[in-house]
């Protein structure tokens, strides 16, 4: 009998290892796909006939998308089953790389971009709420998070790398097409590994008044503050979907407030973690997550490296976000969640200034290495830790809309911070060429990244209201470690 239960109890950690490396490949599909066009953009300019004007929507569209649709997505994760709706972003990732990849024109690339962001839409709260409803909170939930983060942390530099070989090698067309056999696959993979999901609960209501005044006004948020930039913040249509967009973002508060079952229920902001985890992912993605931009603005603006020795560049931070995504979990389970976050942010801001410092025209690549690898570790621990603090006392049933609500914020600190920090990096760079233009794109670009230390230093003050959690006994950390030794060997 013995024997069985010991065989049973390997068997089921066998299963548990397989459906989390099958959830962080998911994070990892999400985080390249948001990426792996940015190198391939010129090609993809020229070779389908888009304007300067037009290009940037192949971005857009998908940040729009995405934003737009993550709180329906966490919703319908809680209301139809979490295995459904991974299974659905999966496949409309699928589907829309292989349309895109057919585009022969800019009406259809766009659109396809777009769909790909709704199948991020639905699949990362799926995602995330199968991650933390599948491992018990504590040790177990954060060790499953680690694996997860570290997927999304170096996805979003696999995808820089990744777009520059096979635009390099294959054309535009194959940073759309790799997404088909690996989305598609991980779908088919799900009906094994992932619990099917049981009939829908009685009693609960679809609330269509919030999912449609949410997910428009949403929408045209992040459409504003995407396109405030190109169109400029007082140009009509931005201060015409701003307005709608906020008037809508309050019609939605009114209903939620009102409504039996609502989309997002307003008490979860009672819970003082997850309230604190959003704007701590707002100013996270503020700030940490604008410095790839910046980086590649300045390797290959100022510096003239190729989409290929970009790619190269970001290799050593990606393997540091790596480890540190998977040095977080044990981090926080030995110090608590609250702890490592706080820490990390001030670590991360120090690498982040001393990364700035060294942004300059004869600046080298080595001189910049020491910030960029301290920045990197810590951001990988902060991507782990604070999805961890923000699920922290939140109900089963509701991990999906709560983990709507948390990226939500990640997708449009985003954009504030793009559009923001982007306006600081050019406000003294218009009319000039040449190697003044080189000189005032550097100067721009460190002027950005030190407003984002700066903002770093205020998400140090946010992190101190997350509640406090008990440090791990040394005895239990052992125990842990022989634990991951047993999960990891199976």
């Amino acid at each position: 009998m013995t024997t069985t239960a010991d065989a049973d109890q390997a068997s089921g950690r066998r299963r548990a290892g397989l459906t989390l490396a099958l959830l962080a490949f998911a994070q990892l599909i999400v985080s390249i796909d948001y990426n792996i066009v940015y190198v391939a953009l010129p090609e993809i300019g020229s070779g389908l006939g888009f304007s300067a004007q037009n290009l940037q929507w192949v971005v857009s569209a998908y940040a729009v998308a995405f934003g737009g649709f993550l709180l329906f997505g966490g919703r319908a994760s809680d209301l139809f089953g979490r295995r459904r709706m991974f299974v659905l972003g999966l496949s409309l990732y699928a589907v829309s790389s292989l349309v895109g990849g057919l585009a022969t024109g800019p009406g259809l690339l766009i659109a396809a971009r777009a769909v790909q962001g709704l199948g991020g839409a639905f699949l990362f709260p799926a995602t995330l709420a199968l991650v933390v409803t599948g491992f018990a909170e504590g040790r177990e939930r954060n060790r499953a998070l680690s694996v997860w983060a570290a997927a999304g942390a170096s996805g979003m530099i696999i995808g820089s790398l990744l777009g520059g070989v096979l635009t390099e090698a294959f054309g535009w067309q194959a940073v759309f097409y790799v997404n088909v056999p690996l989305a598609g696959g991980a779908a088919l993979l799900a009906f094994t590994l992932i619990t099917a999901d049981g009939p829908r609960e009685q009693g609960r209501a679809f609330d269509l008044p919030g999912a449609l005044t949410a997910t428009a006004g949403a929408t045209l948020v992040v459409f504003t503050l995407v396109q405030a930039p190109t169109s400029g913040w007082t140009s009509p249509l931005i201060l015409t979907t701003a307005a709608v967009g906020l008037a809508l973002v309050a019609a939605f508060l009114a209903i939620e407030a009102r409504t039996a079952d609502p989309l997002m229920p307003l008490r979860l902001f009672r819970n003082r973690n997850l309230s604190t985890g959003v704007v701590v992912t707002f100013l996270f993605m503020a700030t940490f997550g604008t410095l790839l931009y910046f980086l590649t603005v300045y390797f290959q603006n100022v510096h003239g490296y190729s989409a290929m020795e970009t790619g190269t560049a970001f290799l050593i931070p990606m393997v540091c976000g790596f480890l540190g995504s998977m040095l977080g979990g044990r981090i926080a389970t030995r110090f608590g969640v609250r702890t490592t976050l706080i820490g990390s942010f001030v670590l991360g801001g120090a690498g982040t200034a001393a990364m700035a410092l060294t942004m300059t025209t004869d600046g080298s690549y080595a001189a910049l290495l020491p910030g960029l690898v301290v920045l990197s570790l810590c951001q990988g621990v902060i991507f782990t830790t604070m999805f961890a603090a923000a699920s922290t006392g939140v109900h089963p049933y509701e991990q999906g809309i709560a983990s709507g609500i948390v990226s939500t914020g990640q997708q449009v600190g985003s954009a504030v911070g793009l559009a923001v920090l982007v306006a600081v990096a050019n406000a003294g760079t218009a009319g000039l060429s040449g190697e003044e233009l080189r000189s005032a794109t550097t100067d721009g670009l460190r002027t950005a990244v030190l407003v984002a230390t700066a903002g770093i230093a205020v998400l140090v003050l946010v992190a101190l209201n997350f509640e406090r959690t008990p440090k791990q006994r040394p005895a239990e950390a052992s125990a842990d470690s022989a634990a991951d030794l047993t999960l990891s060997a199976s």
